[in-house]
């Protein structure tokens, strides 16, 4: 029998990255990066109430929050438990994603504190490089060279974050949110360890480049805000 998590799980790993290999020589209808405007929201307190629907309320409301701007982000709300929540594009994705310059991608996203350490400072890095107008070549360059400097660091241990928003679009692929799930943030190479895509596990995850941090994802079974997710399988798979 299948994996029905492994199953659903194809088009959010596509969307953020893990599919490797022939997924990387697909062509994409996002060669290159949008015009900046197409990444930016309304405004900060639709940014800030939409990135706060990515933890439970009792997390998310004493939870930093950070909002995009033209230059990257900027910390609209200083919290008081360490967390930070922020809304993802398209560029936090793996980059070897085909969807890399989506400019659609809404992704809310929480960071425990080890997280907020560790992983967050290469994300909003990305942001900055993205807005001054670096190609994802450049990028993948720039984070080389930034983790061999000791710049950027293998995430600590128990890095974690929550993606429970019903509301995010993930990807072209996921069309929608995909499923709740916590992600797990390890060093490279770490994936096999965790039993990470083998059949019957739960837990979904690949490796990408060795200067970006192995995610691992665990679909689990409520939005942030208490309903109930569909069982594996119920949601159409594109």
């Amino acid at each position: 029998m299948k994996n029905a998590w492994l199953e659903s799980g194809l088009a959010v790993l596509t969307t953020l990255g893990l599919a490797a290999g022939a997924q990387a020589q697909k062509a994409t209808p996002y060669p290159s990066a949008a015009p900046a405007r197409e990444y930016l929201m309304a405004g900060a307190e639709e940014e800030i109430a939409f990135a706060r629907t990515a933890a439970p309320p009792s997390i998310s409301k004493d939870a930093d929050v950070m909002v995009l701007g033209p230059h990257g982000y900027e910390t609209r709300v200083k919290g008081t438990n360490g967390f930070v929540c922020f809304v993802e594009r398209s560029w936090t994705g793996g980059f070897h994603d085909v969807e890399f310059w989506n400019p659609k991608i809404r992704a809310p996203n929480c960071f425990n504190p080890p997280a907020v350490r560790s992983v967050l400072p290469q994300y909003l890095k990305r942001a900055e490089w993205a807005f001054a107008g670096n190609t994802r070549e450049q990028m993948i360059r720039k984070a080389a060279d930034a983790f061999a400097a000791g710049q950027f660091t293998p995430p600590d241990p128990g890095s974690f974050s929550f993606m429970l928003s019903k509301l995010s679009f993930l990807g072209d692929d996921a069309g929608g949110p995909w499923y709740p799930h916590v992600m797990f943030f390890v060093s490279h190479g770490q994936a096999a360890a965790w039993g990470a895509g083998l059949e019957g596990s739960p837990i979904i995850g690949g490796e990408g480049d060795p200067s970006e941090p192995t995610v691992l994802y665990i679909p689990v079974r409520r939005w942030s805000d208490g309903t109930p997710a569909p069982p594996p399988g119920d949601r159409h798979q594109h």
